[in-house]
């Protein structure tokens, strides 16, 4: 039977229907399986908005139920399963997959085009699950983790060029473009005279393809300015700042005056022209590559993620002070209330970070936010003994590290 809703005629889907197989997923399955919470919850979220666009479709077959869709998508993510066709292939092959389609198998493009379509109403469905796992006590905030890792983007490093290739490329283009020109004048006195009225005076393809390059180029030359322009300015306010400070001390300049400050690009300076926004970072495997820094906070309790982000910023050590309101931020969105002590005033919530965020600037920053920051100093070797305190540390890195080698901070 088909389902209806909303006016809509949908495929059918019965989400309990795999109860009644002789392979029931039930069976075979652990009863504490992330499907089986999902196929419970996933009908009782407003998706309304996942409803919305198909209810004034009349053509074609009846959709996929987005309920389905969604379900899907909720726990291939879950289980870290990220690529439409390899959900697709799940769906025809894993019992868990099964449990959610029965019989009706979506093809790849349609549980990527759901994706696309409904970015926005995605997020929705990821702040309510935050709002139930909250209320059934799975998000307990007994301390959040934060981590990055280096995403590599959709920009190949393949077509970036530095700002001295550039300008060589602009003058090339140029000249060939001059010559495309002269020889389609040419082409077309010789197809007049042989052709009469009929076509012969389009310009070679080449032409265009190469003035649409030369106009890449040009903009991604303007780009690597503009930011060379930047980056020359906050310099300017640099120095301006540290020759107030000597002025105000009576220091004397060491060393001979600095150079005046070049607003031109360095040679040498890159730029991507099929993603400007991305850029160029070292990659896990050591090498140099096109990315994003994606950012994530985990709760403690159940591993629910509670706030993520991705950065252009290649060290984690930027992005600390960003997440923390970004999770004070969502969890609020969600309804979930963060713990408070006897006379009701809002503790600070524990947040647990690696090396990689290690920094005095870090660690103030996301204090301000509401964190009470544990940071590891350093990578703890194996079978060395912890160094014994001489006297009370003085800097902020030596009192994190006792803070850290404390049971408490052993304990997080």
């Amino acid at each position: 039977m088909m389902s209806e809703a909303r006016g809509k005629t949908y495929r059918p889907w019965n989400p309990d229907h795999y109860r009644h197989e002789a392979h029931r997923p039930e069976a075979k399955l652990p009863q504490a399986d992330l499907v089986f919470f999902l196929l419970d919850t996933v009908p009782h979220l407003d998706l309304s908005r996942f409803y919305a666009p198909y209810e004034e479709e009349t053509r074609g077959a009846p959709p996929f139920d987005p309920q389905m869709r969604v379900c899907l998508l909720r726990y291939a993510y879950g289980v870290g399963v990220f690529s439409s066709r390899q959900i697709a292939q799940a769906c025809e092959r894993n019992l868990a997959f099964l449990a959610i389609v029965g019989e009706e198998r979506p093809a790849f493009r349609t549980i990527s085009d759901l994706r696309q379509r409904h970015l926005a109403a995605c997020c929705d469905v990821f702040v309510a699950v935050r709002r139930i796992a909250g209320e059934a006590g799975v998000v307990k905030l007994g301390h959040v983790s934060t981590d990055g890792t280096t995403r590599q983007g959709h920009a190949s490093r393949h077509q970036a060029m530095s700002y001295g290739s550039m300008k060589k490329a602009v003058e090339r283009w140029r000249e060939a473009i001059e010559a495309w020109g002269t020889q389609a004048y040419q082409q077309d006195a010789e197809d007049d005279a042989a052709l009469g009225s009929r076509r012969g005076d389009e310009w070679p393809a080449e032409l265009a393809r190469r003035d649409d390059r030369l106009a890449t180029i040009e903009a991604a030359r303007q780009r690597l300015e503009a930011r060379a322009k930047a980056a020359a300015e906050a310099e300017r306010q640099r120095r301006a700042a540290a020759e107030a400070e000597r002025q105000r001390t009576g220091t004397k300049r060491r060393g001979r005056a600095p150079q005046e400050v070049d607003e031109r690009p360095e040679d040498k300076a890159q730029m991507s022209c099929t993603d400007p926004a991305l850029p160029i970072m070292q990659t896990n495997n050591k090498g140099w590559d096109y990315g994003g820094n994606a950012q994530a906070s985990v709760d403690e309790a159940y591993q629910i993620s509670v706030a993520c982000d991705v950065t252009v910023e290649a060290h984690d050590k930027q992005p600390a002070a960003p997440m923390a309101p970004w999770t004070v931020a969502h969890l609020e969105q969600a309804g979930i209330e963060r713990p408070t002590d006897a006379a009701g005033v809002v503790q600070k919530m524990p947040g647990t970070y690696d090396s990689g965020y290690d920094s005095a600037a870090a660690a103030q920053a996301v204090e301000q936010l509401g964190v009470d920051p544990s940071m590891a100093t350093g990578r703890q070797r194996h079978q060395v003994p912890e160094p014994e305190e001489a006297e009370a540390p003085t800097t902020a890195k030596a009192r994190m590290a006792a803070t850290v080698r404390t049971p408490e901070g052993r304990a997080l």
